[in-house]
């Protein structure tokens, strides 16, 4: 079993200092990797993303992000991207990393993602400039993990994972204001993690949204906002059926057909 441990929406401050940190020393015994997905700090500074740096730094275990829409509020995401990779993390934009697990290779690709909304509600790259940025942006992150999704398959990765901070599906934004819904994700992650294919969608963003839902062909997502959860990290295990690197769409009810992954939620 591969075990993956993820938790977004953290929100420290500089009074946060020492908060995560004795729940993130027991990750040696209970998971294998562990995926931040979004929203670390309250306002993106460079004080704050410290603060977030010294909760894991020198854990055992590979530490792994994506900022969220909180950690761009300050104007210097660069910056709080230099501070966390100093300290170990790999900090994902339309980008990914592979981790050796237990004789496997662990791929993951990560974006902070946008808005834009769900099939039959959702926003159109059309009007004016402000609103095609809008979509444009939601599209070029969407590709970008695409991109690195390909490329992982590319590695013959044994577990490929997408990690995000908006949702790909609005399964897991139920209990959401429905109002709000085209502005914590966007359907371009799904379709960008179909069709690719991957073995497991982890986001964030969502505070008052569900934990599980699934991609239109059969991607467990799961949303591990930390109102969500209600803990300082959740855990998931997924099973790989050894000597089977069979590329991509092997995922879920992909396009090449059955997984070859069996799954279970550890935690």
């Amino acid at each position: 079993m591969i075990r993956v441990a993820a938790v977004g929406d953290i929100h420290l401050g500089p009074d946060s200092r020492g908060l995560l940190r004795p729940a993130f020393a027991t990750l040696a015994e209970l998971a294998d990797l562990l995926l931040l997905a979004g929203d670390l700090t309250r306002h993106g500074t460079p004080e704050e993303a410290a603060v977030v740096a010294r909760e894991v730094a020198g854990l055992p275990v590979p530490v792994i992000a994506v900022l969220g829409n909180h950690d761009h509020d300050a104007g210097c995401p660069d910056a709080v991207t230099g501070i966390l990779a100093a300290h170990g993390v790999h900090v994902l934009e339309r980008s990914s990393v592979t981790v050796p697990v237990d004789g496997h290779l662990v791929g993951v690709a990560g974006t902070k993602g946008f808005g834009g909304g769900f099939a039959g509600r959702s926003a159109g790259e059309f009007g004016e400039p402000e609103m095609k940025a809008f979509v444009r942006h939601s599209r070029e992150c969407a590709d970008g993990l695409r991109a690195a999704l390909d490329g992982l398959a590319a590695e013959r990765c044994d577990l490929r994972i997408a990690l995000t901070h908006f949702a790909p599906v609005p399964d897991t934004l139920a209990g959401e204001p429905p109002e709000i819904h085209p502005f914590l994700g966007s359907y371009l992650l799904a379709e960008a993690i179909d069709g690719a294919g991957a073995d497991l969608a982890v986001h964030g963003h969502a505070h008052l949204g569900t934990e599980r839902g699934l991609t239109a062909c059969g991607v467990r997502v799961r949303n591990v906002a930390q109102p969500v959860i209600g803990r300082a990290f959740a855990v998931y295990g997924l099973h790989a059926r050894a000597g089977d690197r069979s590329g991509p769409g092997r995922t879920g009810r992909g396009r090449d057909g059955p997984s070859s992954f069996a799954g279970h939620d550890a935690g």
